[in-house]
């Protein structure tokens, strides 16, 4: 719920409605599913809350720990579904990546979270719950808070907008966890309408587009979406948002050994994006069994990104966390499903 429809709810119960925004202030901070521990409130009221309104909480079915620092849960929800959210460690604070779908409808090649398909959406509550899961572990950990959330997880945010918004106010909330807009980052494969949607917000997220390809040949082979938003409407889409907002779109380019590597697909990004206010985020691929793609040599890794830099585009190759502990997204989920259930759901 929002303030606003934790208060309505307890003026509806007959209850006096600031007390609905302290239940709500004390689970963002605490990450409590049980009133008894809530000694911002009456006795009485505690009793009287478990019979108006029980909390649930997801269970976590699963938790991974790598050697350097990054950890991935897995949580099954009440309906037996599962998600995951990777807290990462960095030297400006502590990022949590979020799912916003049970699976994902876009069919990607080289990404394991579409293996099986879209099974749902999940609501702001559930993708809040991935956030506050994730600070109880920081804080066990002994580190302070959330500093910045990535909505890169499983699924794909803009075909779960209304939700994936809502969830950003939760978090926002000063009286919660009180995480920045400016420090929210949201990733699409590419969903221009969403993009566009997002630019008339008025919130000053940041926005991380999976590109992958500089030309529709190559990305329409590795991701379908772009068969119905084609490279050339999707950055036109992404400058405009860059124009209306004042904020730095990042291309996501996950590179692949002989399908997205060579100096020649260099330069056609070179030619896309050039003169606009927009950063180049280069991943060597994650291995995904399944798909059957590999990454690049180091070597031409490294000539990619001098060519892009060379070129006055910004462009870094990304610090890789949790490979030792399956933290691409999907992976851990699907573990989790062909261990317990025998079969990919």
């Amino acid at each position: 719920m929002s303030v606003e429809e934790a208060r309505e709810f307890f003026r509806g119960h007959g209850l006096q409605p600031y007390r609905g925004e302290q239940v709500l202030g004390w689970i963002h901070r605490h990450g409590v599913h049980d009133y008894v521990e809530m000694n911002n409130l009456p006795s009485d009221l505690r009793a009287e809350l478990g019979n108006i309104a029980p909390l649930r909480r997801a269970s976590v079915a699963d938790v991974r720990r790598s050697a350097d620092g990054t950890v991935k849960l897995l949580l099954e929800y009440s309906d037996g579904n599962t998600a995951e959210t990777v807290i990462m460690d960095h030297d400006y604070g502590v990022s949590v990546c979020v799912s916003s779908q049970v699976g994902c409808a876009m069919g990607c090649a080289f990404c394991a979270s579409g293996v099986g398909g879209l099974v749902r959406n999940l609501t702001p509550g559930e993708m809040l719950e991935q956030v506050l899961e994730a600070a109880r572990e920081v804080r066990a950990a002994g580190r302070e808070r959330v500093t910045s959330i990535v909505l890169m997880g499983s699924g794909e945010p803009m075909h779960n907008y209304d939700n994936v918004v809502k969830f950003m106010s939760l978090v926002n909330w000063n009286k919660g966890l009180g995480i920045g807009y400016r420090h929210i980052t949201i990733s699409t494969c590419g969903i221009v309408p969403g993009i566009r949607r997002l630019a008339a917000e008025g919130i000053s997220v940041t926005l991380s587009v999976s590109l992958h390809a500089p030309d529709d040949e190559t990305r329409s082979a590795l991701m379908p979406v772009n068969k119905a938003y084609p490279v050339d409407e999707l950055v036109k889409a992404c400058r405009d948002f860059a124009d209306v907002t004042g904020r730095r779109v990042t291309y996501e380019y996950a590179l692949i050994r002989g399908v997205n590597d060579s100096s020649e697909h260099a330069h056609r990004l070179i030619a896309l994006i050039r003169g606009s206010l927009c950063h180049v985020n280069l991943i060597p691929i994650n291995p995904v069994q399944e798909a059957g793609l590999a990454r690049p040599e180091a070597n031409v890794i490294q000539s990619f990104v001098d060519l892009l830099t060379a070129a006055g585009v910004s462009a870094t190759v990304r610090r890789e966390l949790g490979t030792d502990i399956d933290a691409a997204c999907g992976q851990l989920r699907r573990r989790f499903l062909k261990n317990e259930r025998g079969r990919f759901s």
